[in-house]
């Protein structure tokens, strides 16, 4: 009876494993570099809990403000994580009273060998500072990109 009476508090207790996990990504170029992490939840859709990533320019044809930029979960505009692949864009508008500006990160990577994936990354930097006729400037950035998974 003793048995019984602990089996079930201690399945209870015991939660699923691995309920959770989480993801890396990083980049380093002459121009750019890149670090996004997040922890994910081994559910249906493995929905995205929390994230935090910045990006850094080394390009003067990309705005001062532009140059550094922090990511959090509520600039994560699209997601897909399987077994297969991971694909994460994210977008972060410019703050303050300053003209339109953006930029806008999209990593594409497929899986490798023990939770690797591995694959190229996109970053579009666009400013309407000192633009005229309605058309800003545009700079895009390209590059590999490598992450980890668990």
């Amino acid at each position: 009876m003793r048995a019984i009476i602990w089996f079930f508090p201690a399945m209870l207790a015991s939660g699923p494993v691995a309920a959770s996990g989480g993801f890396s990504c990083s980049a380093e170029g002459k121009a750019v570099s890149i670090e996004v992490s997040g922890g994910v939840t081994h559910g249906m859709g493995s929905p995205v809990f929390s994230l935090q990533g910045a990006i850094e320019i080394r390009d003067d044809v990309v705005a001062e403000d532009l140059r550094k930029v922090g990511f959090e979960r509520g600039h994560l505009a699209q997601y897909w994580l399987d077994g297969s692949e991971l694909r994460l864009v994210l977008y972060r508008e410019r703050e303050g009273d300053r003209p339109h500006g953006y930029a806008e990160l999209t990593m594409k990577t497929v899986a490798g060998e023990a939770g690797t994936f591995a694959g190229g990354y996109a970053l579009e930097v666009f400013d309407m500072t000192g633009a005229t006729g309605g058309e800003g400037k545009t700079a895009i950035f390209e590059g590999k990109v490598s992450c980890s998974v668990e």
